[in-house]
């Protein structure tokens, strides 16, 4: 393997290592389920697939790096589909985003004296 690939390998990996991490800063950040949701499924889907990114530089043999290539697709096509259906249900739920310049009280997700509902 050559010094570049390995850069690009180990840039590759970090850059994934700081978008989870920026992905869970933003879970614990945003105000309501959505833009949580947001943070969640947009970082979730780069970080995986920038880590994935990185080890097909590393991999050995063709066939490792043609496995790791139909994961990446995978998840590049179910994680927004999953982000996308979670905001739906939330919707049909009667889940109300927050909407800017609306004034009064942020509601949480849930309540827990009614078990969530």
């Amino acid at each position: 393997m050559s010094m570049l690939t390995t850069y690009l390998s180990w840039a590759s990996l970090v850059l994934g290592g700081f978008l989870c991490v920026s992905g869970s800063v933003g879970l614990l950040r945003f105000p309501d389920f959505f833009t949580r949701m947001h943070a969640a499924s947009v970082t979730d889907t780069l970080a995986t697939g920038m880590i994935l990114v990185g080890l097909m530089f590393q991999a050995p043999t063709w066939i490792v790096f043609g496995k790791l290539f139909m994961i990446l697709v995978f998840v590049l096509l179910t994680g927004p589909t999953a982000g996308h259906a979670l905001a739906k249900a939330a919707l049909h739920s009667g889940l109300k985003p927050l909407l800017p310049g609306k004034s009064g009280k942020i509601e949480t997700d849930a309540n827990p004296s009614t078990g969530g509902v």
